[in-house]
């Protein structure tokens, strides 16, 4: 059981109503905070981008200045219409219904933000590394369950610094988390594979790969195929 899950035991229920109340009055984004950290591991080369469960679109949009091409990928229908209504002035911004198993690249961008815990971790990134052109970079935002006691750490770390992070994204007290509904239409699954697992199993895929653990509950793993 993880330190979150302790406190939303009876044990902690106070202090975990406490915490959710704070955080709730300054409401952050967590993964749109990463988008930053794309932006600055760019490859060098760039022709052509690939956002895997692009969502609304909202990186695809910080994409497009960087990449003749753009595409975004999902799974959801909701979440495609929802990104091609956000990209519909940026014309080298593409939103195909084609699954990630049947595109053809080579994409000098790979990313994928809170998505790779929703596929088959082999799979994907044997796809991830066929896709790419030489030179090119996967780069991802991840969740994964606390299980080592390092974990446990970041996990503590993260959620002290929540609020204070909130707070300086949102400094005004929200009277209601804009974003809270359009989060629920967003598909959710719980991460089941710990990082240390996830590096393990990725090495013989990806050798090289760059796992971090983050603030925000989350890690990044970066990769970039041999030229």
């Amino acid at each position: 059981m993880g330190i979150r899950d302790h406190l939303d035991s009876r044990v902690g229920a106070a202090a975990s109503r406490a915490l959710r109340d704070l955080n709730a009055r300054h409401p952050w984004n967590h993964n749109d905070h990463f988008h930053s950290w794309i932006l600055h591991g760019l490859p060098r080369r760039r022709r052509s981008a690939l956002d895997v469960g692009c969502g609304r679109g909202g990186l695809l949009v910080e994409l497009a200045p960087w990449f003749d091409r753009v595409e975004g990928i999902d799974r959801d229908p909701g979440m495609r219409e929802a990104a091609v209504r956000r990209t519909a002035d940026l014309p080298q911004v593409s939103i195909p219904e084609t699954p990630f198993e049947d595109l053809e690249g080579p994409y000098d961008l790979i990313t994928m933000i809170a998505v790779l815990h929703h596929l088959d971790l082999e799979q994907a990134l044997t796809r991830v590394r066929d896709l790419l052109a030489p030179g090119g970079r996967f780069l991802c935002v991840g969740l994964a369950p606390p299980t080592s006691l390092r974990d446990h750490a970041w996990d503590v770390a993260s959620m002290a610094t929540n609020p204070l992070i909130g707070a300086v994204k949102h400094p005004w007290p929200a009277r209601e988390d804009p974003d809270s509904a359009a989060r629920t239409a967003i598909p959710v699954k719980d991460p089941s594979i710990p990082l240390d697992e996830l590096e393990r199993r990725a090495a013989p895929i990806l050798p090289g790969l760059t796992a971090r653990r983050r603030l925000a509950f989350r890690h990044t793993l970066a990769w970039t195929r041999p030229a």
